[in-house]
């Protein structure tokens, strides 16, 4: 699980210099969706390829039933948080909760193999770009200072690691509660293609290249999948 914490640090980094280039050179509408959806596409191959396997051939239903619940119960209450707080600091408050399952995710992932650690680190680096896109956006409007705006946006990425470290305990614990926890890794996975990235990247009017940029995505992790072996 060392490992997982290490890895944080790269979708933090890509992050912090997404938001270094936002800052400087702000991306068009067209350029966030198309973003969005080449994200979306890594992370459902991620889901789909590595995390779902694991828990199908568990053998454990009620681990995979009882961490499946546990992730609808708590993105749909990330969901209810969402219309509740409002302006920036319901932003930051908000990307700040994703950061943390996504660190939580990724140690789980970990948990299950270290293959599966780092094609979910590839793919959650692509999310969390689109995070400090979103960041910078938003801060763009009321705070003037770029590095203010840069210095936040690695802060939030700091609960990266803290994700991770949240889920150093799975790796030693019986193989059914694993099964539970990539169960709840796989709900909080899909939510984030369905629910947020693939709802917002649809905001901006889809091109066919736009549209396109899901399936590159898929395609992408897909062949790295299988290069990896």
């Amino acid at each position: 699980m060392t490992a997982a914490w290490v890895y944080t640090l790269i979708p933090a980094a890509v992050a912090i210099l997404g938001a270094i280039v936002a800052v400087n050179v702000r991306p068009g509408p067209t350029l966030v969706s198309a973003i969005q959806h080449f994200a979306a596409g890594v992370v459902f191959a991620a889901a789909a390829g590595e995390i779902m396997p694991d828990v199908a051939h568990s053998g454990s239903p009620i681990a995979t039933i009882v961490g499946g619940f546990a992730g609808i119960g708590v993105m749909l209450a990330i969901r209810q948080l969402e219309r509740l707080i409002k302006g920036p600091a319901g932003l930051l408050t908000l990307v700040g909760v994703d950061i943390v399952i996504d660190g939580l995710v990724l140690g789980i992932a970990f948990a299950a193999g270290a293959k599966a650690g780092l094609l979910l680190t590839i793919a959650l680096s692509v999310e969390v770009l689109f995070l400090g896109l979103a960041v910078t956006t938003e801060l763009s409007e009321t705070v003037k200072s770029r590095r203010r705006i840069v210095l936040i946006v690695a802060a939030l990425v700091v609960l990266l690691p803290v994700g991770a470290f949240i889920a150093t305990p799975v790796a030693s614990l019986p193989a059914h509660y694993i099964t539970g926890f990539l169960s709840f890794g796989l709900i909080a996975l899909l939510y984030l293609v369905t629910e947020e990235l693939l709802v917002e990247a649809h905001e901006t009017p889809d091109r066919p290249w736009v549209t396109a940029m899901f399936f590159v995505g898929f395609l992408l992790l897909l062949s790295l999948e299988e290069v990896m072996g």
